[in-house]
């Protein structure tokens, strides 16, 4: 399959940036990653950044096309949160570090999700949002039950309250893992941190699959549209995206390479891998 990525981490109004995003690509898969370390507890950063480390190794660990994807989706999310939870073992529960995250995995022409808390994973086709994962958050039950509606949450008084995080109690968070999608050319997944998506609408976010500029212009445009409308109090704005081209008609293999994320920018890559 052909595939065009790019990431952006963006600090917005805060003093330390607490997300973690990146994008692993292999020969037979890609993996896009989205951490946010929650500033409430001890030590956000670093619970975001081991949190990245853990799924990143076990991605690296696996053969690729993985064989079982939603086995190792629970399997990497479920050792993220095992190593937050000994990272804050000596700590209060209340204190201990803890992180939302988003996983997304493209493969064989196909995505699964998979995520906890309010960190969340887009799939986009021909300009709109097509399917988003549901947070699992206060707002979020508000809103499926018809209490509120979406332009509501924004400004809703326990919008930044989860329900479910990777690191704090022992017991392994909810977490929700998707089937297969399937993928037409031109569709693009996008995994996010709540700063990105709650300074947008989904016109906004839908509109990143329609563009003909490369990916990572568009996801900049939208990561400083967020930071804009949610200013002077906004969050770290983070996001990972993915264009699927469709399937690779030469045997050559362009290779690509996992970046680290930056404080404020993010770069492009395309990838040819086999599929």
């Amino acid at each position: 399959m052909r595939v065009e990525y790019a990431d952006l981490s963006l600090i917005g109004d805060r003093e330390e940036n607490q997300d973690r995003v990146q994008v692993i690509a292999a020969d037979n898969a890609v993996l896009l990653i989205a951490v946010d370390g929650m500033g409430g507890h001890a030590d956000g950063a670093q619970a975001a950044q081991l949190a990245t480390e853990t799924v990143r190794d076990a991605f690296n660990r696996t053969t690729h096309p993985v064989f079982d994807p939603i086995g190792f989706l629970h399997l990497a999310i479920g050792r993220a949160h095992v190593n937050l939870v000994t990272l804050g073992a000596r700590l209060s529960l209340e204190a201990r570090p803890r992180a939302t995250c988003a996983l997304c995995l493209v493969q064989d022409d196909a995505a699964y999700f998979a995520h906890v808390g309010d960190s969340r994973i887009y799939h986009l086709r021909n300009g709109v949002v097509r399917e988003r994962t549901r947070d699992h958050s206060h707002v979020e039950l508000l809103l499926q039950e018809g209490v509120i509606t979406e332009a509501e949450i924004a400004a809703h008084p326990m919008r930044n309250f989860v329900e479910c995080c990777l690191g704090g109690d022992a017991w392994l968070p909810g977490m929700s893992i998707t089937r297969q999608k399937r993928l037409e050319p031109g569709d693009v997944l996008m995994v996010c941190t709540d700063g990105l998506w709650s300074g947008l609408g989904d016109e906004r976010i839908g509109a990143l699959a329609g563009d003909s500029q490369p990916l990572a212009a568009g996801l900049r445009r939208l990561g400083e549209q967020s930071v804009r409308a949610c200013g002077p109090y906004s969050d770290n704005t983070s996001g990972a995206a993915l264009r699927y081209l469709g399937r690779s008609d030469s045997p050559e293999k362009a290779r690509g390479r996992g970046k680290a994320p930056a404080r404020a920018a993010g770069k492009g890559q395309s990838k040819a891998a086999a599929g």
